[in-house]
């Protein structure tokens, strides 16, 4: 799921909840379903986007009120005056899917570059203003100062092949079986339209999409590429509903044309996902999977062919690399995050803030001179300590005698099944483990020891109320030991006795000197008794 956009800016970019709603502005990137959740019960004028996606997303939801949009095409600026800060948008080609755009947004709060989701390729970078390219290995005249990145397939390290090799190896399939009087392609998801076009001018037929039983896949077809769609089922072609079920109706397909002594169909499946993510219908293992300039049947009778509409971590590194921007932040929740890129690691470092970085206002978060402390302002604040970590590649800045600002581990407080977030969003995860003041404890030990230092206080607790009922209702007589009293249990009130093990480790790993406990109230009472005959 996209992420919220820094509270410090006067618009969203593809969140529609509460807090987004709030915004002044709202900007959409594209029509795909995981950016527009939540847009019926969130939305607000003024949203922003071309005018197909406008189309796509009213074909999806047609409660949603037209006059809400306002059109931006590819390579269209608007200058927008807010109340707070006048700033321009600049819609540029995503090369994702049809009406997709990068967004980006120049004013007082810096340029920042949104690119939504996005297959980053030369012809896509380029468009970019002049002064934001790098050229020869020397960096821009001008520098980004914020690119929101698709990290989608950031972890995914084997080179991705491009749109057009992969139709190819489709096309190359399908001569491959001429047997397959049936060929079932599973494009159903909005970008894959170059596909089906390419198939239907390779073999001079027309593409079967029920209109009936897929309303609106026909629908969003029939805005894209009319000329292709059929509703005759006698086409050799038909579009196949990919997830979820994909391969239980694979199955079906099959065991039908067997049962019917026909010949097999063709099913063929252009994604990445099955490359990058899924194992469970693997054919032989990785062996089979690293073949990328072919179609690979897996084991359910599907064949894939490696066709990516987001960027590979090498794409996403050599387009970093010819930006050279100063912060870097992924604009989704996937498996991988920005710092994870070796372009974050080695030049969005926390050494390089100063207290008068606008990083600070962009984030909303106040700093003193002082000492360097942050807090964060406004209701709702993220709980994120010094600095975000998605921006600084993990690490937070404290400021030494000479003013200059040195590194330590970002100190991060535990929750219990989630994970920390830069701007209201899962951007660093702690599931496996936890940092305190530069000692990291694990996740698991670390739950255990706040369970038991939850227990053990609650102990405490307990022990101090009974010990008073018992003395006031009882009129229990203490005797005097060691020169403390001690309870008919045995424990020494007023030591550090009652403080469990535990809770005395886990002050220790946080650098904080272990409390003394109070005095005993019995002891109090029984001094302030001793001064009273005194007086008398």
């Amino acid at each position: 799921m996209p992420i919220e956009m820094p509270r410090g800016l006067p618009f969203s970019v593809d969140t529609w909840s509460v807090r987004s709603q709030m915004k002044r502005h709202h900007f959409l990137t594209h029509a795909h379903k995981d950016h527009s959740s939540g847009i019926l019960t969130h939305s607000s004028f003024p949203i922003y986007c071309t005018g197909l996606t406008k189309s796509l997303l009213l074909n999806q939801y047609p409660q949603l009120d037209e006059s809400l949009f306002l059109r931006i095409e590819v390579g269209q600026s608007i200058f927008i005056d807010d109340p707070d800060c006048e700033f321009t948008v600049t819609a540029f080609d995503a090369n994702h899917c049809p009406g997709a755009v990068m967004f980006l947004f120049e004013g007082n709060f810096g340029s920042i570059l949104h690119t939504g989701d996005c297959r980053l390729t030369p012809e896509c970078l380029y468009c970019l203003p002049e002064k934001y390219i790098s050229k020869k290995g020397i960096q821009p005249t001008q520098r980004l100062d914020y690119v929101f990145l698709d990290c989608t397939f950031g972890k995914f390290r084997q080179p991705l092949p491009c749109k057009r090799s992969s139709i190819q190896q489709v096309i190359n399939c399908i001569w491959k079986h001429p047997a397959a009087t049936v060929v079932y392609l599973t494009c159903d998801l909005l970008g894959q339209e170059d596909i089906m076009v390419s198939v239907s001018q390779a073999f001079g037929s027309k593409i079967f999409v029920d209109k009936v039983a897929n309303p609106e896949l026909f629908g969003a077809l029939n805005l894209t590429v009319p000329e292709i769609l059929t509703q005759d089922e006698s086409s050799r072609f038909h579009v196949f509903d990919g997830f979820p079920n994909l391969y239980k109706r694979a199955a079906v397909k099959l065991a039908e044309a067997r049962a019917n002594s026909q010949p097999e169909p063709l099913i063929v499946r252009a994604s990445a996902q099955w490359y990058a993510c899924d194992e469970e219908y693997s054919c032989t293992g990785s062996e089979g999977k690293l073949r990328f300039d072919t179609a690979v049947k897996d084991l359910s009778g599907v064949w894939h062919v490696c066709y990516s509409m987001h960027s590979s971590r090498e794409e996403l590194e050599w387009a970093l690399q010819l930006l050279a921007p100063r912060w870097v932040a992924s604009t989704t929740t996937p498996s991988c995050s920005a710092m994870e890129l070796d372009y974050v690691r080695k030049h969005c470092l926390a050494s390089r803030l100063t207290p008068g970085d606008p990083l600070w206002k962009l984030l909303d978060i106040r700093v003193d001179d002082d000492d360097v402390s942050i807090q964060c302002t406004g209701k709702n604040s993220p709980v994120v300590e010094r600095v975000p970590a998605e921006m600084v590649g993990g690490e937070s800045p404290t400021k030494s005698k000479n003013g200059s600002f040195s590194k330590l581990p970002c100190t991060l407080p535990l929750y219990e099944g989630q994970t920390v977030t830069l701007f209201g969003r899962a951007r660093l995860r702690i599931e496996d483990s936890f940092e305190k003041c530069g000692q990291l404890v694990s996740d698991k030990k670390g739950r255990e020891l706040k369970v038991e230092i939850a227990r053990e206080e609650e102990s405490d607790k307990v022990k101090v109320k009974q010990q008073v009922e018992h003395s006031s209702v009882c009129g229990e007589e203490l005797s005097e030991k060691d020169g403390s009293k001690v309870s008919s249990s045995g424990a020494a009130s007023g030591s550090s006795n009652n403080l469990g093990e535990n809770l005395k480790r886990y002050y220790r790993s946080m650098n904080v000197p272990v409390p003394r406990p109070l005095p005993s109230l019995l002891k109090l009472l029984d001094n302030h008794k001793r001064r009273t005959k005194r007086r008398f």
